[in-house]
């Protein structure tokens, strides 16, 4: 028999969350002693409400078999709809949980590239002197469109206007520059003009899952930036690798696998520390197109995001967003 609900009060009262746990936990262990070692209760009281549950239902959710049980059909489609209904049931807590006054919830949105590459990184510092702050990162491309109840306190995002509601102030622009390991450098230069990069391994970025953000920068952009024909001409060896990946192309970079543009804040630790190199002094600066700090309107004045915004420009400040000059 084919399972039917219908959305009343005797039927909420009658799927009572005892009787869906000890189910789920039955459907688990493929039985009711396992399920009622979980429980910490008795095996006849997990086979009573299991029994109850299929009275109501008028199906047989589980084959007996000995000790064992093995779900029915009905049990299977039951077992999904039980399982999707509690975790929605504890998100929807959890979202309700966090909106109490007293708890110290932050929630920051950023892009996956930034979360990996910065944000992370000094992190726990923040987390640290801050035990009392419950942090959630988002790490998406679609700042627009968030899932429905979500609303971060802040963004850090290549957007002035992220959207209504919030109070936007310019971080920093960004700066690109090419970067590969020492040990690339020492088989394949010298590297004297930009020019000299179309005969290597490009490691590029892919536009793809970027078109909220305010301008795209991959090798032919860069190169053409830099009077360098971008025909890529068939003479030419050229390897080029794609990815939408940052993160991904960076460690790629890492592995001598050839030249990556760098994005100065997220790349300029590595190049501090001697794992990667600047090859050229070339350099492209995006003048007013870089990253902006968002801030709720109505949590402005929040202890919390004052403590967030302000240590997000003490790192900025203990790391320049510029990098020094080639010799």
């Amino acid at each position: 028999m084919a399972l039917q609900f219908e959305l009343n009060e005797t039927l909420i009262g009658a799927l009572s969350l005892r009787a869906i746990k000890s189910f789920l936990a039955a459907a688990k262990f493929n039985s009711f002693t396992g399920a009622a070692h979980a429980l910490s209760v008795t095996p006849a009281a997990v086979s009573k409400q299991v029994r109850e549950l299929e009275d109501y239902l008028g199906t047989a959710l589980f084959v007996r078999s000995g000790r064992a049980v093995t779900l029915t059909a009905d049990g299977e489609m039951f077992k999904d709809a039980a399982q999707l209904s509690l975790i929605n049931i504890h998100q929807a807590a959890e979202r309700l949980r966090k909106r109490i006054p007293s708890r110290q919830t932050l929630i920051v949105c950023c892009s996956p590239t930034f979360s990996a590459l910065w944000l992370h990184k000094r992190l726990p510092e923040f987390i640290q002197d801050n035990p009392d702050i419950e942090l959630t990162v988002l790490a998406t491309q679609n700042f627009i469109a968030m899932e429905a109840g979500v609303r971060p306190d802040v963004y850090i995002a290549k957007l002035a206007s992220i959207r209504d509601g919030y109070d936007s102030e310019h971080l920093f622009d960004d700066e690109v520059y090419p970067v590969c390991t020492p040990h690339y450098l020492q088989n394949n230069g010298p590297i004297e003009t930009p020019e000299d990069l179309l005969g290597l391994s490009l490691l590029d970025i892919s536009a793809y899952g970027r078109s909220q953000i305010s301008e795209h920068i991959d090798w032919k952009v860069w190169l053409a930036l830099h009077d360098v024909d971008t025909s890529w001409s068939a003479t030419i060896p050229r390897q080029l690798f794609t990815s939408n990946d940052y993160p991904g192309i960076v460690q790629l970079a890492l592995a001598h696998q050839g030249v990556v543009l760098g994005w100065h804040h997220l790349v300029g630790p590595l190049v501090e520390s001697g794992d990667l190199v600047r090859p050229l002094p070339h350099t492209t600066v995006m003048k007013d197109r870089g990253h902006y700090l968002s801030v709720r309107k109505d949590k402005v004045d929040a202890s919390v995001c004052k403590k967030f915004c302000q240590w997000i420009r003490q790192q900025l400040a203990l790391h320049p967003t510029r990098p020094l000059a080639l010799k």
